[in-house]
């Protein structure tokens, strides 16, 4: 057995551009070459194309922005991005947003779409 497994399984995979659709649908394949049709490319975002099939239009575009708006081949090295954002998560487990500044026994509600109804109550 090799002790290269991760290596294996990630070269077997096939990877595509989210970055660029074909006219028929699906993704181009992933990298760039140093030929001219090439050079006007737009860097590109690499994943497997079964997490691209799982990702919804707003995830690849999300991903895509925040890989070019790195410097690319800083070093030598490519710039990897996080291909999904992290959330964030509220201070103490519960509501992240805006609440309303109404106070109902106390509480303050965090949904605004019941600010009618709770303003009835007080």
């Amino acid at each position: 057995m090799s002790g290269h497994k991760g290596l294996d399984k990630w070269f077997k995979q096939d990877w595509v551009d989210i970055g660029s659709k074909k006219k028929g649908g699906g993704f181009a394949k992933c990298g760039r070459s140093k030929q001219k049709k090439d050079a006007k490319r737009k860097y590109p975002k690499c994943v497997p194309r079964a997490k691209a099939n799982r990702m919804t239009e707003a995830e690849r575009r999300s991903a895509v922005s925040r890989k070019r708006s790195k410097a690319q081949g800083v070093g030598g090295k490519p710039t990897n991005v996080a291909t999904f954002k992290k959330r964030k998560k509220a201070a103490d487990g519960g509501y992240v947003g805006s609440f309303i500044e109404l106070n109902v026994d106390g509480q303050k509600v965090g949904n605004p779409s019941l600010k009618k109804y709770y303003e009835g109550m007080i």
